[in-house]
């Protein structure tokens, strides 16, 4: 027979587990009877709970199937836009993170020299403890700067920055320079927001991808919705020097040579401007700086660009032609990944100016992309931070002047680390980031571990980074805690524990907070716990907890929509879409995308490039056993007749080599690469030998990337390492 708990007694649960907590603790409350209350699981612990997965930063919804207490499926919720039904191949083996043998499940002090892999387990007092002295005596001596904080993107993550700000130091890393520093600046100088939405009508005709690889750097929505408009037969042009499953999807492929995307989208600017093939009512009302890019675009003929990019003159014009003539419903995607060359950044304003000129807006781009932060949703109370008046050590903005602060230059701060200019770092507190595998030139970043007194590391994994750190705090896996609301459109969905926290492993809200009253920084952390901190963010939508978490999402006061509106905003100093940017031009930056020639690789070198496979997710998921079992063992990739000129076969060892260090790999030799051009699969050659699925498998690529920053956008270059490949 079933057993149910009404409301009431769920209720009484509730205030029961409040009055059983201790001061400066709190025990999130059973989450079988947690779930049962809300009609998701039966007596016998079996049944099905929504969520949110986190293999990646796109946040799909899912529904996890439990069976005996344990998870057994997951599968995609079909009330998340971003799911709507589906998960990619890393959402489904989500599991297999929470179960992974390798996990830390209870708080690690180091033992042993740093990198030697000697832990002893301590408990979460003494680890807390450990962590809170050492950050203060830092504050003390060397003052609150001499801390840094690194933390990728993730729901937690604005309590993450609230332990930053409190402590009062202005060093903070994220992946974003790594990524997308290149198109997000780029989106702000020209439409004052970081990224448009693409919404991919219904009527959308043609696509312009530029390196965007959807079918295996999957976004589980937006990929779909790439694969319907492919479906309906819209056309796909895809530039990218390596024929990837995108570009076999695609209708047309231009192996275009690398650092010369920028050459090839002047051009397109060129031929639209220069015969009239733009919108020139949208253009008019809608935008600024036009006669400035009219005069800068002239000279960038096809004739001009086709030598730099290896595509021919007749191919840039058809193409032009053609993306103007589908207009409005054409589609030229900014991409993701976007920061690959020193001259990323105006290749970005190209696109996005090019999306302009063609009128799309409220056709196939409108309002802001990505997750916003809702004002109906509720925030515990907190003071005033402190001021901060040290220099960043990344060089925002001194150095890097219309970089936003939140994504700063991660590599620059790494790199300051190592100089000690303008002032030397000496600690380093980690939530959910591997900067060892992620920063280029890894024996830099090594360096810079060497100069810190303290590092603390949060994780669910003892990955590189935490290999190397002095205390690593174990948080629980994303199908075992809560975090905050994430509002999308008009909705705030739910991130809730669908099993209980295996060993001591506690939820990041939790940990932040532990550690910000240990650094008398409690007013920060105005919540008791999470179910706390969650019902704060509700409370202004007169919602329970225990509602939301039935429907796995809280329904928000309907806003108008950005296609609704009768004129569109752009929240740029001019009011309008600049074409032409003052504020680049005052900071002295071109005020219009120009022409910078990038460097070549010399005789006997090759263009190193990286991306993504469908089975992984940049440096997180190699130890997932599951995804391990369905991903091919790494190979660095080399055009067939190149490999024949050199020796070489497929399944040889070779050597790499850049200017900043060695590996050595297995070698594919394939059609699928230009011949100017090697690839690695990044994510591989782990150091740490707590990842027993992942260690010795495959090269680390941060081993030979060079350290290359746009001066404009602070984005790191990393398709500008050059190498040699020669038989081991």
């Amino acid at each position: 027979m079933t057993q149910t708990v009404s409301r009431r007694e769920f209720l009484k649960l509730g205030a029961a587990t409040g009055a059983a907590l201790a001061v400066g603790q709190f025990i999130p409350p059973r989450v079988s009877h947690a779930a049962r209350a809300a009609g998701y699981l039966n007596a016998d612990g079996d049944g099905y709970v929504p969520s949110m997965c986190e293999m990646c930063v796109w946040r799909c919804g899912l529904i996890a199937k439990v069976k005996d207490g344990r998870v057994v499926k997951l599968d995609g919720n079909p009330d998340h836009p971003h799911s709507r039904g589906k998960l990619c191949p890393r959402g489904q083996s989500g599991l297999m993170n929470t179960y992974d043998p390798d996990r830390v499940l209870t708080p690690l002090i180091r033992a042993g020299q740093r990198g030697e892999g000697l832990f002893r387990k301590a408990s979460w007092d003494e680890a807390l403890d450990i962590v809170a002295q050492n950050m203060l005596k830092i504050k003390e001596k060397y003052g609150a700067e001499a801390m840094v904080f690194s933390s990728t993107h993730n729901l937690s993550q604005v309590q993450f920055e609230n332990l930053l700000y409190a402590f009062g130091s202005p060093n903070y890393g994220t992946q974003r320079s790594l990524c997308f520093n290149a198109m997000i600046v780029a989106n702000l100088m020209t439409y004052g927001m970081e990224e448009p939405a693409r919404i991919y009508d219904d009527d959308l005709q043609y696509i312009l991808l530029t390196g965007r690889n959807l079918f295996e750097a999957i976004s589980t929505s937006e990929t779909s919705d790439l694969s319907h408009a492919i479906d309906r037969g819209a056309k796909v042009v895809y530039l990218d020097p390596r024929y990837t499953k995108t570009a076999s999807k695609a209708s047309e492929w231009l192996p275009i040579k690398p650092g010369n995307d920028l050459a090839f989208h002047l051009a397109l600017l060129h031929i639209i401007i220069g015969e009239t093939l733009y919108d020139q009512d949208f253009v008019a009302k809608n935008t600024t700086g036009f006669d400035a890019l009219k005069n800068e675009v002239a000279r960038y003929t096809p004739e001009w660009a086709a030598p730099l990019t290896g595509i021919p003159a007749e191919t840039i014009i058809r193409i032009a032609h053609e993306f103007a003539a589908a207009a409005p419903h054409a589609l030229a995607h900014n991409g993701w990944r976007t920061s690959n060359f020193v001259n990323s950044f105006h290749t970005q304003r190209a696109i996005s100016i090019l999306n302009a000129l063609v009128g799309n807006w409220g056709v196939v781009l409108t309002g802001a992309a990505g997750e916003e932060s809702s004002g109906v949703l509720g925030v515990p109370p907190q003071p005033a931070y402190p001021r901060v008046s040290a220099a960043r050590l990344d060089g925002v903005p001194w150095k890097y002047p219309v970089v936003p602060l939140k994504l700063g230059v991660f590599q620059e701060l790494r790199d300051n680390i190592v100089s000690g200019d303008p002032y030397q770092a000496h600690g380093w507190f980690i939530s959910r980031q591997n900067p060892i595998m992620s920063l280029p030139d890894r024996t830099k970043t090594l360096e810079a571990f060497g100069k810190m007194d303290f590092i603390a590391t949060v994780d669910i994994v003892l990955n590189d980074t935490a290999w190397f750190s002095d205390v690593v705090l174990p948080e629980a896996s994303y199908l075992e805690r809560y975090d905050p609301l994430l509002p999308v459109g008009d909705k705030a969905f739910i991130r809730q524990p669908v099993i209980e926290p295996q060993g001591e492993a506690k939820s990041a809200l939790w940990i932040y907070k532990q550690l910000g009253e240990r650094l008398g920084l409690g007013d920060y952390f105005q919540y008791a716990d999470e179910e706390d901190y969650i019902r704060q963010q509700l409370a202004p939508l007169g919602l329970t907890l225990e509602a939301v978490k039935t429907k796995g999402y809280a329904d928000a006061p309907e806003t108008p929509h950005p296609e609704e509106a009768s004129e569109p905003e752009w929240t740029t100093p001019s009011g309008k879409i600049e074409l032409y940017s003052d504020t680049l031009a005052r900071m002295g930056f071109s005020g219009v995308p120009t022409w910078e020639e990038p460097p070549q690789p010399a005789e006997g070198q090759f263009y190193l490039l990286t991306g993504k496979v469908a089975t992984g997710t940049q440096f997180g998921t190699q130890n997932n056993q599951l995804l391990h079992k369905y991903s091919d063992e790494p190979q660095l990739w080399m055009n067939t007749q190149t490999a024949d000129a050199l020796g070489l076969e497929t399944d040889d060892w070779v050597e790499v080599t850049s200017e900043v260090g060695q590996l050595h790999t297995r070698l594919l030799a394939t059609q699928a690469i230009r011949p100017d051009c090697v690839y690695m699969t990044p994510g591989y050659g782990h150091l740490s030998k707590g990842l027993k699925t992942a260690f010795g498998i495959g090269a680390s690529d941060s081993a030979v990337h060079v350290t290359h920053t746009d001066p404009i956008s602070g984005g790191q270059a990393l398709s500008q390492t050059f190498v040699t490949v020669k038989k081991a």
